[in-house]
């Protein structure tokens, strides 16, 4: 097109020639760019500053080239074997030449930078998921020691004190809880209904521990059976709420209650204990941390996470996650 327009419309060929030459022109001219193509990169490869020179050089001689051959298929197609250019012939013809190669070079470097910077784009969002996912798999692999050790010790006083079958019994929950924590994808998302039968095990893993202080009391609306939410998420609150917010003698109850309001999965969790510290925010305890992180990664900008002490004692949890109903 842009031999067309430069060169042969404003001439006054005769069509037996204008239209073969036009075809040759535009085959080396085609040729020429292919060859360009592979010093150009290999010239990108260089220091910045030879890497110009190589490019100015390889884009004068390509120009010569082109010229010197539209010049003699032009005069072989007019009947003449040779005929010298004269300099301003020269001088224009290279100028078009010239002209239309860094056309093309320049089209060709706009391409190769806009595919470059969509490929850097693809390669840092999929470098963020990845992180992402190897972050969520760390906390929810995260499980605490001392949860493994205290259950582990209860059985064994349980067998010490020849109670077998609640010693098979916490044994088996036990189980179940490390083969659902292993081997359920760290990333996908559960139904509440699934939520709830995990953590109804990990608490009757507690009460064989705790007995009668152990209170739970679990409630889930009907409308929330089917709705999603993260693996594990309540899990680590209630380990929480155990560990720092029960003394020694003290009983607890713990209440989880879930519930949909609007178009959001609220999630509250509360119990008995000692409460939230009000001076440093390391009594909150790993499980806090954990949920945290998770909800912040898992909804960026779409779930709320609220903690605080009842007026009559102990602390809650309010999680608050957008509704997706399992498919």
């Amino acid at each position: 097109m842009l031999t067309e327009i430069m060169i042969k419309i404003p001439g006054e060929e005769p069509w037996a020639v204008h239209l073969p030459h036009l075809l040759l022109d535009t085959a080396s001219g085609f040729c020429i760019t292919l060859l360009l193509r592979k010093l150009y990169l290999w010239a990108r490869r260089q220091q910045a500053s030879v890497s110009v020179t190589l490019h100015i050089v390889y884009l004068l001689i390509a120009g010569v080239c082109w010229t010197q051959f539209k010049w003699l298929t032009l005069q072989w197609l007019y009947g003449n074997l040779w005929q010298s250019m004269t300099w301003f012939d020269f001088g224009t013809w290279t100028s078009a030449s010239l002209t239309m190669l860094a056309t093309w070079t320049a089209g060709y470097y706009g391409i190769n930078i806009y595919l470059d910077n969509v490929e850097q784009r693809q390669k840092a969002v999929e470098a963020t998921h990845l992180a992402k996912e190897v972050q969520l798999k760390m906390l929810r692999y995260q499980l605490n020691p001392h949860f493994m050790f205290n259950s582990i010790n209860a059985i064994c006083t349980l067998i010490l004190k020849q109670d077998n079958t609640q010693a098979v019994s916490m044994l088996e929950k036990l189980c179940d809880l490390l083969r659902y924590s292993l081997y359920t994808d760290p990333l996908a998302k559960i139904t509440v209904r699934e939520e709830v039968t995990i953590l109804k095990t990990y608490f009757d893993i507690e009460q064989c521990r705790f007995r009668d202080r152990l209170t739970v009391d679990i409630t889930a609306d009907r409308e929330c059976d089917n709705l999603r939410m993260p693996s594990l998420l309540i899990q680590p609150l209630a380990e929480n709420a155990l560990k720092h917010g029960m003394g020694s003698q003290q009983s607890m109850i713990i209440r989880v209650h879930f519930q949909r309001v609007s178009n959001k999965l609220i999630i509250m969790i509360s119990d008995t204990g000692k409460g939230f510290s009000d001076t440093a925010s390391g009594q909150k305890g790993i499980g806090l941390k954990n949920c945290e992180e998770r909800l912040n990664l898992i909804y960026p900008t779409n779930s709320h996470f609220e903690i605080g002490n009842q007026p009559e004692g102990g602390a809650w949890v309010k999680i608050s996650l957008p509704v997706e109903a399992a498919e």
